[in-house]
């Protein structure tokens, strides 16, 4: 052992409390983690060194920037030895005052039953196979239990303050969360609920869904126009294309559509999640606390997503409308609207309607099988953790996304074809499968992939810039991305 890591290990036997005395083997360890945190050697450690160090535990930015916050007694940005010992000193105790009110019996080992009512403290109702999966990430020793060892090893750099915390945590990493819209919504307590963190939640969503589609709009509207024109009267590649919007009506027309498109996310997310809280409801029946499981979720989500894009859909219409117009055709969406109304009459505002829904089981369900699937692959293979992590989730995110839109994409180019019949000249107006039949007579079948490139380029920088005003907006908002209140709730 170095003298600097004999140093530290008598500063810790000189910092114990009364009531909670760490082991010469836990002292050892505590010294032990300080020096392989402390990277450049110079007797404290920053968030980069924490970032760094910690990076295989899947710690967001806000947990770590907790730990030093709690830590740094001195308000120096950084951990000294004596601070950092000191925060893990006081995190223990707090994790076994936590353990003890987990562990009912008082036996020593946490089950699932535990687990199940430590969940219900909060409202969260999980079957005991969910319970069984939380329980197998921390247990170690194959004793299906979890001891106090392995209880204060997976929280030890997990910023906790109460038992709704601990509950908070299982319960997040059960979610479907991919940093875009939520194909399946998430599931909420009664108490978030009534706190208003449901809702707090949901604008952090609507907000970093409006970002992303302003960041990715430029390619949005380049795959409407491939959608639309097919190949003969839009030929090139992206660049070229980009090149005939710029010509045509100047930088600001590779934004035309967005407007609509983002203010139709507010509308279609409270619709949205008010109609999976009603379905779930009725599905339940007298049952109100039981769990709806993997399949019921994913028909109630599906059923949601059809009633909110019910509503909306004549939105779904102008945003088609604007993206094709030219310089000068509207003043803005309510002349679009007007124009549309006088020309076509109102049933134009659901053209495309049919291949859209039918569009909404494939996407939806492929979308949560393989985010599911990839998801529940990375904890096998990773059984001490039952969080992924940030850069695990946005991958699944991304590859289901990809997914669901490659088994929906012929529907969604019918769709769009079908919305925009009336403004490209001399387009007959088709029905669905006789669309679906000319497309594939003279395109062939790469015909119904016609502008998928810029579709497949937007998902990753979508998918993450949603997820960065995410964590951001939820942390200006007053919950950071653990699901905790900040401010002065929990200092």
């Amino acid at each position: 052992m170095t003298t600097q890591r004999s140093t530290w290990i008598l500063k810790v036997q000189c910092q114990e409390g009364e009531h909670f005395v760490p082991d010469e083997e836990r002292r050892k360890h505590w010294a032990e983690l300080f020096e392989q945190l402390d990277l450049n050697k110079d007797g404290r450690i920053d968030m980069l060194e924490l970032e760094a160090g910690l990076a295989h535990r899947g710690l967001s930015n806000g947990c770590l920037k907790k730990i030093v916050e709690t830590g740094d007694t001195n308000q120096d940005g950084v951990l000294d030895f004596e601070e950092f010992v000191e925060y893990l000193h006081n995190h223990e105790k707090q994790l076994k005052v936590m353990f003890h009110h987990v562990d009912r019996n008082k036996d020593g080992r946490i089950d699932v039953e535990d687990i199940q009512h430590c969940l219900h403290i909060i409202g969260v109702n999980v079957s005991p196979e969910d319970a069984t999966r939380i329980m197998l990430s921390m247990d170690r020793d194959g004793t299906m239990t979890i001891n106090w060892s392995e209880w204060r090893d997976y929280f030890l750099f997990k910023h906790l303050s109460d038992m709704e915390d601990v509950a908070r945590f299982w319960k997040r990493s059960m979610i479907l969360d991919t940093g875009e819209q939520l194909t399946v919504p998430e599931e909420f307590s009664e108490a978030q609920k009534k706190s208003g963190y449901m809702w707090r939640q949901l604008m952090a969503g609507v907000m970093a869904g409006s970002v992303s589609r302003t960041g990715t709009a430029p390619l949005d509207r380049l795959k409407v126009f491939r959608q639309v024109h097919g190949s003969s009267d839009f030929r090139g590649s992206a660049l070229s294309g980009f090149k005939y919007m710029l010509n045509e009506g100047g930088p600001w027309s590779l934004w035309r559509g967005n407007g609509v498109n983002v203010l139709k996310i507010a509308p279609e997310t409270a619709i949205k999640f008010s109609a999976y809280e009603q379905i779930k409801t009725v599905m339940r029946g007298h049952d109100e606390t039981r769990t709806l499981r993997l399949h019921e979720r994913f028909v109630a989500g599906s059923l949601a997503g059809a009633i909110a894009q019910t509503i909306i859909y004549p939105m779904e219409v102008l945003k088609t409308r604007l993206n094709l117009r030219k310089t000068g055709q509207f003043t803005g969406i309510a002349d679009c609207a007007k124009q549309i109304l006088q020309r076509e009459g109102a049933a134009a505002f659901y053209k495309g309607y049919v291949p859209n829904m039918l569009s909404i089981v494939p996407y939806a369900g492929i979308d949560l099988a393989v985010y599911e699937t990839l998801k529940l692959s990375w904890l096998n293979r990773n059984t001490g953790l039952s969080d992924p992590g940030v850069m695990v989730l946005l991958g699944c995110g991304a590859v289901s996304s990809t997914c669901g839109m490659l088994a929906s994409y012929p529907l969604a180019l019918v769709r769009t074809r079908m919305q925009a019949q009336a403004s490209v000249k001399g387009s007959p107006k088709l029905s669905m499968l006789s669309l679906l039949r000319n497309i594939v007579t003279q395109e062939g079948i790469a015909g119904l992939y016609r502008g998928i490139s810029p579709n497949l380029l937007k998902i990753v920088p979508a998918v993450s810039v949603s997820y960065v005003v995410y964590e951001y907006m939820r942390i200006m908002l007053g919950v950071d991305i653990e699901g905790r209140r900040g401010g002065k709730e929990h200092g």
